[in-house]
């Protein structure tokens, strides 16, 4: 099942690609900051992350030491208004 139907425009989302041994990690560190987004995964390390849009500049603060620490690659979806995300 795709994760669309569980998202909607009222939603920040930003689509993530780890390494499949790293999902473990981003998941315990979504977590561990107190309700700041949900978790989808796709397949293997394709994720979906969605928050609250009052939590968005949080979430692209998390993504963004993601993506300099693990290597995360992270972009906007293309199916909500989200501005670009620039990491």
């Amino acid at each position: 099942m795709s994760v669309a139907p569980l998202l909607d425009a009222s939603l920040t989302s930003r689509s993530v690609r780890v390494r499949a041994k790293d999902v473990v990690f981003v998941k315990g560190l979504l977590e561990a900051s107190e309700g700041l987004a949900s978790l989808f995964a796709e397949r293997g390390g394709d994720l979906v992350i969605a928050a609250h849009p009052s939590r968005e500049r949080e979430l692209d603060e998390l993504l963004g030491d993601l993506a300099r620490e693990i290597g995360a690659i992270i972009e906007p979806r293309s199916d909500n208004t989200s501005d670009s995300l620039n990491v």
